[in-house]
């Protein structure tokens, strides 16, 4: 039975037009993401999330007015099946720390190449916490509390889902250590810790579920 996933829907938050346009134009052209509008400050976010219903926000942390940090919290009261990944140039640990505690879902730099973002999106609305390599390994404790019935949120650090995207193409340990330049015992305890993290049994359960987080 072919079935067609839906297409994520996107919106896009930035007050540099040059950026915000930029963003939207780099993810219209991937395939299974729709750009349903954007906006100019949290204020706008705020208006536009309500009006469009989008499933993933990628928001700017330092806007004029609303900033990006007050626009995750009231979006976390206001449209809770929302997720927000913060999109910045900024990684000081405070943002940080201010957006996850508001309920961001992820905090990402805006230097990463354009595949890389589109996967960030998809791996958000699949409900993965993404932290840029710059901040997870002090920050991975700093997420916010899952509210009354959501999921527990899941942290995959940028090596995590690279190795899990390797478990899935059937790669060994050994044949993931030569690719990333890794020792096979350090492949072997990153591989037990995204088993922990995503609560699967076995490397045939990881294949499965990266499939389904859009990683092949």
């Amino acid at each position: 039975m072919n079935e067609v996933a839906a297409s994520v829907r996107v919106l896009v938050v930035d007050d540099q037009r040059l950026i915000r346009d930029g963003i939207a134009s780099l993810l219209s052209i991937r395939p299974g993401i729709t750009v349903v509008g954007t906006a100019v400050d949290g204020r706008e976010a705020v208006a536009k999330a309500l009006e469009l219903c989008p499933d993933v926000v990628l928001m700017d942390v330092r806007m004029p007015g609303m900033d990006g940090v007050e626009a995750v919290a009231v979006l976390r009261g206001t449209v809770p099946e929302c997720r927000v990944v913060m999109l910045t140039t900024f990684d000081d640990k405070e943002y940080v720390v201010q957006a996850l505690r508001a309920g961001a879902c992820g905090y990402l730099l805006k230097d990463l190449p354009a595949g890389e973002l589109a996967h960030a999106v998809r791996l958000a609305h699949a409900g993965v916490t993404q932290l840029d390599a710059s901040v997870t390994h002090h920050l991975a404790a700093c997420l916010p509390c899952p509210g009354p019935g959501a999921e527990p949120g899941v942290v995959l650090s940028p090596r995590e889902i690279d190795i899990l995207r390797l478990v899935a193409q059937g790669r060994t340990n050994r044949e993931i250590a030569a690719q990333l330049y890794l020792s096979e015992g350090t492949v072997k305890n990153h591989i037990s810790r995204i088993l922990g993290r995503l609560a699967l049994r076995d490397r045939t359960q990881a294949a499965l579920r990266a499939r389904d987080l859009g990683l092949l």
